[in-house]
């Protein structure tokens, strides 16, 4: 059993789907020498050789092009892309292609590849190094979302997402990179995507997140105590959302407060608000509420912290919803 780091997870999951399906192939800029900006794909070049473990430009449109003309004649492909906020150069590849090639081809080429993409806030970081985007990756038919807050997660759902007969867009949380460490046996399991995890069970208010936010949300409810009791969702893959899990956990406890640290309008946040109204609205005992990034861009480092959801706003929350 080794005690890993999520980054150091993400790496273990590359290795062994790389040992266990010679198709797999890895591309992006610097994902070789270097092992990545983030050395999640460190060593892996040295080990499965330079044909496997592709050096790219600095060209987003081509790495995922690329990607898609390997997945197209058989190859499984997981690219990557240094930032989330340089996908945008990709995009048009993403909704043009990645998302519709199993629609346009009625099911022949349902383009298994990935897209692994550190996102999000909080390392003090440059314009174009913080955003937090999953809402429109979540919001283009075709194209399945996953982002992890554990390591254990993050190994068994990258193996999970590589064996996938569809795109997936792997966005990883670059905040808890290396802030927490999880003992994992070497026989760790596959996570199945499309499932949200319990990771602690309530009885008085649904409290729901993922990524970076998810360590947010345990130490908010953990504010609170063991009464009121909340139960604590983690939500694993954006799309497809695990709505069963949702709706039932709020239908036993009548109320939900949602955490990320993406913008407001649009978000994760009012989907699942909606989704909860349609479905549980007769079980609601207050209106769902939503702790949340603002709808400005991320702010530079000096303010990002006034910007990022904190335990004091979402333990507020918990508060305000319960005494509603």
């Amino acid at each position: 059993m080794d005690k890993l780091t999520l980054v150091q997870a993400v790496n273990r999951a590359l290795l062994i789907a790389m040992q266990e399906d010679p198709d797999v192939v890895l591309l992006g800029q610097d994902v070789g020498k270097a092992g990545g900006v983030f050395r999640a794909t460190e060593g892996l070049q040295e080990r499965f050789g330079k044909e496997r473990v592709l050096d790219t430009p600095l060209a987003e449109a081509a790495i995922v092009g690329c990607a898609v003309g390997m997945a197209l004649y058989g190859i499984k492909p997981v690219a990557e892309l240094q930032f989330s906020g340089f996908a945008y150069q990709a995009f048009h590849q993403i909704e043009q292609h990645v998302s519709r090639y199993r629609n346009r081809t009625r099911g022949e080429y349902p383009l298994p590849m990935v897209i692994r993409m550190p996102y999000g806030g909080g390392i003090r970081a440059f314009e174009h190094h913080s955003e937090s985007r999953e809402a429109y990756y979540a919001h283009t038919p075709g194209l399945k979302v996953v982002i992890p807050s554990t390591p254990s997660d993050a190994l068994g759902l990258l193996r999970a997402a590589i064996r996938d007969p569809d795109p997936v867009i792997f966005m990883e949380p670059k905040k808890i990179y290396r802030s927490l460490k999880e003992e994992i046996p070497a026989d760790a399991p596959l996570v199945p995507l499309g499932r949200a995890k319990l990771v602690k069970s309530g009885e008085d208010l649904t409290l729901i997140s993922y990524g970076a936010m998810m360590p947010v949300a345990l130490e908010a409810a953990e504010q609170l105590g063991g009464d009121p009791s909340i139960e604590v969702l983690d939500l694993r893959t954006l799309k497809p959302l695990d709505e069963a899990t949702l709706v039932a956990s709020v239908r036993k406890t009548g109320r939900a407060v949602v955490v990320h640290e993406a913008p407001r309008g649009l978000g994760m946040g009012a989907e699942i608000s909606a989704m909860l109204m349609e479905r549980a609205f007769l079980s609601l005992k207050a209106p769902v509420a939503r702790v949340t990034g603002y709808d400005v861009q991320m702010p530079y480092y000096q303010l990002e912290n006034y910007y990022m959801p904190s335990v004091a706003r979402v333990a507020q929350a918990l508060r305000d919803t319960l005494s509603y």
